[in-house]
């Protein structure tokens, strides 16, 4: 019988976001990462919930560019 483990530990919202601001990009895996934190609030503070919510506002303003 084969197990799954997961081989690299999860990054947090916080540091991926806080990546996201200094830069202002944001990458596939990292959009797909907010969205899927987003989409199951209940383990999201307020704050990381407004902080997505702001990258997807900076993404539709042109402030935030996707990358590869």
């Amino acid at each position: 019988m084969m197990r799954h483990f997961e081989t690299k530990p999860k990054v947090s919202v916080e540091s991926i976001l806080e990546r996201i601001f200094a830069i202002r990009q944001i990458n596939r895996r990292d959009q797909h990462t907010l969205m899927a934190a987003l989409l199951s609030k209940d383990s999201l503070s307020e704050k990381d919930q407004r902080q997505i919510n702001e990258v997807y506002e900076a993404i539709q303003k042109g402030l935030i560019r996707i990358v590869d």
